[in-house]
């Protein structure tokens, strides 16, 4: 199994950050059907501030392609995508278009 640990930051407004984490305690469970049906086995959001770090771990069939794919054509993953950029902004370095940036593990101990 794989894992990947992505960042994202939220508008630093207490009031909106408040509201994004009331979303996240009742995500649709359409959404929930999408990240698991993609081989996403868990996933984990983490906040300071007003970043976000999110750890998912997946399995085999798991490719950030086909997921972008799927999410794209699915009407409701695009309208929750939609209403989390309400809260969302990209980060400083962060490419045309590009939300949830992939980290690079730097360390490690086992």
């Amino acid at each position: 199994m794989k894992k990947y640990c992505l960042a994202l930051d939220l508008k630093d407004d207490q009031e909106l950050i408040k509201q994004y984490e009331e979303h996240h305690k009742n995500v649709w469970p359409e959404i929930i059907k999408s990240i698991k049906n993609s081989g996403i086995e868990s996933l984990d959001i983490y906040r300071t501030g007003n970043r976000l770090f999110l750890i998912m771990k997946v399995n085999e069939y798991f490719s950030f392609e086909k997921k972008a794919a799927d999410d794209l054509a699915n009407e409701k993953v695009q309208e929750w995508e939609t209403l989390m950029w309400k809260f969302q902004q990209a980060l400083p370095w962060a490419k045309e278009g590009e939300k949830w940036i992939l980290m690079d593990k730097i360390f490690s101990i086992k």
